[in-house]
């Protein structure tokens, strides 16, 4: 009638089960530790991960392929359920998702017996990420496409986003761009200097350490750090001076700080 001709002209889009849209996969987020050698070098990375991807068995559908799905009876394979009714004169229709397939518009007879219904297995991937020269901790790499797969036929897959952090090193401390260290010197040494063999990213270097050096003093070896991110410029490696107070002593060393305290106090 006129009421139903309205009805389809103004809400019939709604009422009909809409055509699957082309959507992406979800995205998988995971952190990479590197050594400083690659933050300060750059390179590639070997990265092995577990990624979600389509069912081969059933191509994506969670069903049997020996029992393929069957439209659903109750909405007609539509994935709505539409209800009607006429108040007063005025045609009315409602369209809910169908309660029985849940909108998928098709009821399994079987699930798949490779992925137990869920349309994806998950598969170790391995492959090759370049690490930018300076690369800062907590920033984010895209690898488009090794996300998760699509849940429509079709559809592209998400994206990988690989996190990066400097790995832990028993040798330094980075603070962006620059190296820090702890040396630990006697306090003979600290008094009279001395010369170190110190650890660089490119190898050992000599480090001169002057006379009356303070603990917590910081020497400062300028371009020994690591490069900047865009910015090519080369930080510094920092050595703190840490000065060791022994805590046991022989009975000559007791004797000789004893002198050094005796002649400490004639020049007060």
């Amino acid at each position: 009638g006129l009421n139903d001709d309205l009805f389809s002209r103004f809400f019939g889009a709604g009422a009909r089960r809409s055509e699957p849209r082309v959507v992406r996969g979800g995205n998988i987020r995971l952190s990479l530790s590197i050594p400083l050698e690659r933050v300060a070098l750059g390179g590639m990375e070997n990265i092995r991960y577990h990624r979600p991807k389509v069912c081969i068995t059933c191509q994506g559908t969670g069903a049997d392929p020996a029992s393929p799905p069957r439209p659903c009876s109750a909405c007609g394979g539509t994935g709505q359920k539409v209800e009607s009714s006429r108040q007063h004169g005025i045609f009315f229709q409602q369209s809910t998702t169908c309660p029985v397939c849940l909108g998928r518009g098709e009821i399994m007879e079987r699930f798949c017996p490779n992925c137990g219904g869920r349309g994806e297995v998950e598969e170790e991937e391995s492959l090759e990420l370049k690490i930018p020269v300076g690369v800062e901790d907590g920033m984010t790499l895209r690898v488009a496409g090794h996300g998760r797969p699509s849940q429509v036929a079709g559809g592209e897959p998400g994206d990988l986003y690989v996190v990066i952090q400097s790995r832990p090193d028993p040798r330094f401390e980075r603070q962006g761009r620059d190296l820090w260290r702890i040396e630990t010197i006697s306090v003979a040494d600290a008094v009279l200097g001395c010369s170190r063999e110190v650890p660089t990213l490119d190898g050992q270097v000599k480090v001169n350490i002057p006379p009356a050096t303070q603990s917590d003093e910081v020497l400062r070896l300028r371009g020994k750090g690591l490069p900047g991110y865009l910015d090519s410029t080369q930080g510094d490696l920092l050595i703190r001076m840490r000065v060791e107070i022994p805590e046991q002593l022989s009975a000559e060393e007791r004797s000789l700080y004893e002198s050094l305290r005796e002649i400490g106090k004639g020049k007060n």
